[in-house]
C-alpha cells in the first residue's frame, strides 16, 4: 500500500487551514499553499486560535500545540509540492480551476503522488481525468469546521485504484478522522442529502410560510437536529451552497436540485452567512 508521511494542502482558506492543521496535530509534516502571503498569515493565525481554544478546553497541551505549529510550512509556490506523498487541495468550487491545478501538480510531482480533492459536490471522475495519472486521483471531503467534525467522505472516481483508496482511508483513521466510502456521484452522499433540504427551507422563508428562527426551531425540536438548517446554510456559506446546488442541478439534469431564487439573490448581495456577518441572521464581527 502507498505509504503517506508527508502532506501537502493547496489553498489556505477555512477548510484548507483546517486539514493542514489536523493533519500537523497527528504529527505529519504539511506544506500549506496559497497565491498570497497574506491569505497565510491570515491562515497561521486563524489555526493558532484554533489551537488556542483547545488549549483553553484542556484537549491540547501548549507544547502540543507548538508543536502542531512547527509542522506547518507555508508557501505561495506549487514546486515544494514535489516532495509530498498526497496533496490535498481546496480551493474555489470550479471544475475548470481545479482540473488546472491537477494538471500543474502532474508536471511538478512524480506519479506516485495522490492527488486528493476536497470538493463537496463535483464529480470525482471529471477531474480524475483532467491527470497524467487518474488513477491516483480521489475525493477526501472534509467538513467544517475540519478539526471538529469527525466524517471525511473518500470518494473514489471510475478511475481511483485500490491502493490509492486503502492509503487514504488509512491516512484519515491516522488523522483521527473517521472514513466513509461513496462512489462517485454529484454531492456524493451528504452535500446531496443536506444541501436541498438548505435550499427547501430558503424557499420556504421565500413564501413567507415562517421566519427564519421559527424554521430552524422547527426543525431542531421537530427533527432532533443540532441546528437548523438555514443556521447551517450561514455556516457553511450560502455561496457554497449555491455552488453544491447547481452542481446537483446541472449535474443531473433534475428540476428537484434547481436552486431557490432567494438563494441566488442573497449571494449576488453578498449576505453569504457567517464569513460576511449577514445571511438568514447577522452575526457581530469576532
Amino acid at each position: 500500500m502507498t505509504e503517506i508521511s508527508t502532506i501537502g494542502v493547496i489553498g489556505a482558506g477555512t477548510m484548507g487551514n483546517g486539514i493542514a492543521q489536523v493533519c500537523a496535530a497527528a504529527g505529519y509534516p504539511v506544506v500549506l499553499q496559497d497565491l498570497s502571503e497574506e491569505a497565510l498569515t491570515l491562515a497561521c493565525q486563524t489555526m493558532e486560535s484554533s489551537l488556542a481554544r483547545q488549549i483553553r478546553k484542556g484537549t491540547l497541551t501548549a507544547a502540543q500545540a507548538a508543536e502542531t505549529v512547527a509542522r506547518i510550512t507555508t508557501t505561495t509556490s506549487l514546486d515544494p509540492m514535489a516532495d509530498s506523498d498526497i496533496v490535498i487541495e481546496a480551493i474555489v468550487e470550479r471544475l475548470e480551476v481545479k482540473s488546472t491545478i491537477i494538471g500543474k501538480l502532474d508536471a511538478i510531482c512524480p506519479a506516485t503522488t495522490v492527488f486528493a480533492s476536497n470538493t463537496s459536490s463535483i464529480s470525482l471522475t471529471q477531474l480524475a481525468a483532467a491527470s497524467a495519472h487518474p488513477g491516483r486521483v480521489i475525493g477526501m471531503h472534509f467538513f467544517n469546521p475540519v478539526p471538529v467534525m469527525q466524517l471525511v467522505e473518500i470518494i473514489r472516481a471510475l478511475q481511483t485504484t485500490d491502493e490509492v483508496a486503502e492509503a487514504v482511508t488509512a491516512l484519515t483513521v491516522a488523522i483521527g478522522k473517521t472514513p466513509r466510502v461513496s462512489k462517485d456521484s454529484y454531492g456524493f452522499i451528504v452535500n446531496r442529502l443536506l444541501a436541498p433540504q438548505i435550499n427547501e427551507a430558503i424557499n420556504c422563508v421565500a413564501e413567507g410560510l415562517a421566519t427564519p428562527d421559527d424554521i430552524d426551531s422547527m426543525m431542531k425540536l421537530g427533527a432532533n437536529h443540532p441546528m437548523g438548517p438555514l443556521a447551517l446554510g450561514d455556516l457553511i456559506g450560502l455561496d457554497v451552497v449555491l455552488n453544491i446546488m447547481e452542481t446537483l442541478y446541472h449535474g443531473f439534469d433534475d428540476p428537484k436540485y434547481r436552486p431557490s431564487p432567494l438563494l441566488k439573490q442573497m449571494v449576488h448581495a453578498g449576505y453569504l452567512g457567517r464569513k460576511t456577518g449577514r445571511g438568514f441572521r447577522e452575526y457581530p464581527a469576532a
